[in-house]
């Protein structure tokens, strides 16, 4: 069973000459003549592409750039300790990347679109996730390279691993002086840079690549000890940003369930939500549709937050939401534009939120319960805007249609209709019993 095991799992069948290897990816190495052009017209594709965000053009960008070549070299100078290649390696990386952040600032320099776009973000908060993929995408790229048969994993994991996109991002942080956008997206291009190179080190020593020159085992130490230092540099900063990342998801979840509960399970129609967990306390912003509370009411809900385990939060409810429209509209796009993470244009949005609005015009549930009250013979309501087209005009009328066993005296009729015109401050409503 081991055997078996043990042949599936063989890397040594179907590998490449070790020494044919080498020379393949010393060959790719230089960042001279052709291979600068080709990197400065990544640079340039992948920028375009994270400006317009186009998720498409980024990826071509990505199978354009020959950065692997130098992280590789690296990850196999160090497996076979040559420490010419290692610094040839290095060298030509430094010049890529330099050069990278240079045409890439540039560009955005003089770009005249400079929104935050979701592919620009995607890339500024990295996190012990992105470990795991340049890990394990930069050992499906080596066991390719040491093939006889390369197959076609070199383009995945040059779409996985993302070197180039993080670069252009470090530029665009350069570029509006969002130092934080700069850092962070520079170290995950570092989390990228090095895991690869540690995952083409433990393949070249799996697969006993022999040693270019006699090494004594004190420098072999420093080699193994230099690797593990570099890993957990970059190992914690990455389990916190991940362990942020979980913690926020965690918060956006509960939050959500807080409203679905309190707010959406209850009648009442949402149509603007804003969750900051960035903020202290972390912020939850509502806006209903025809539906006020009073600070007794927002106060009972706030206690109920805990519940939902979410502590230091503040709950925000924007009132008369409806009679403010044009500044919530504002708003959402303001939203819409900050996040980037909408794929539908701003039109569309305003298009979609008016005819929600005309759809939901009223809270017919929430007005069932408060007419029963006063007027326990009806059994059934439905509150709407008609519109009435004439041949010069189109007039919009606020209609009630209700059922009532037995039927409201006109004394009735006319106190509902009074009750209605104030609650809503309507100058006229129409009375329409069903069928």
């Amino acid at each position: 069973m081991v055997k078996i095991i043990r042949n599936l799992f063989n890397l040594h069948e179907g590998e490449a000459g070790k020494k044919k290897t080498l020379e393949v990816v010393k060959d790719n190495i230089s960042f001279t003549g052709s291979n600068l052009w080709i990197l400065v017209c990544a640079i340039m594709v992948a920028s375009v592409g994270l400006n317009v965000n186009s998720t498409a053009v980024v990826i071509g960008a990505m199978l354009i750039s020959p950065l692997m070549g130098p992280i590789v070299g690296a990850g196999f100078a160090l497996g076979v300790y040559d420490f010419i290649l290692l610094k040839k390696s290095l060298k030509n990386l430094l010049i890529a990347t330099i050069t990278s952040l240079f045409v890439a600032t540039v560009y955005f320099y003089l770009s005249p679109f400079k929104e935050i776009q979701s592919e620009l973000l995607a890339r500024t908060s990295p996190n012990i996730y992105d470990v795991l993929i340049a890990f394990f995408g930069g050992l499906a790229g080596v066991i390719a390279i040491t093939r006889v048969e390369k197959g076609n994993p070199i383009p995945g994991v040059a779409i996985a691993t993302a070197l180039m996109p993080p670069l252009c991002t470090a530029g665009y942080g350069l570029a509006i002086g969002n130092y934080k956008f700069f850092f962070g997206a520079l170290f995950l291009y570092c989390i990228n840079c090095v895991f690869i190179c540690i995952a083409t080190f433990s393949i070249v020593k799996y697969l006993n690549y022999p040693a270019s020159t006699q090494i004594d085992i004190k420098n072999q130490k420093q080699v193994k000890y230099g690797i593990t230092v570099i890993v957990l540099l970059m190992l914690l900063p990455s389990s916190f940003f991940a362990y942020r990342l979980f913690k926020e998801q965690q918060f956006k979840q509960n939050a959500n369930l807080f409203i679905e509960k309190e707010f959406v399970e209850n009648g009442n129609t949402l149509i603007y939500k804003k969750i900051n967990y960035n903020n202290n306390p972390k912020i939850i912003e509502l806006a209903f549709l025809r539906k006020n509370y009073s600070e007794d009411e927002i106060k009972k809900l706030t206690n109920k937050l805990n519940t939902f385990d979410l502590q230091n939060t503040k709950l925000l409810i924007k009132q008369n939401a409806t009679d403010n429209l044009e500044a919530l509209k504002k708003d959402i796009l303001n939203e819409v534009n900050k996040n980037g993470s909408f794929e539908i244009e701003k039109d569309q949005r305003i298009v979609t939120l008016e005819q929600k609005l005309i759809e939901n015009t009223f809270d017919n549930k929430q007005l069932f319960s408060e007419i029963k009250t006063i007027f326990p013979n009806i059994n059934s309501i439905s509150l709407s805007n008609q519109n009435i087209t004439t041949v010069d005009t189109t007039v919009v009328m606020t209609t009630l249609f209700y059922d009532s066993k037995p039927k409201l005296s006109e004394k009735d009729k006319e106190k509902l209709k009074n009750w209605m015109q104030k609650k809503y401050n309507l100058k006229k409503i129409e009375l329409t019993i069903k069928d």
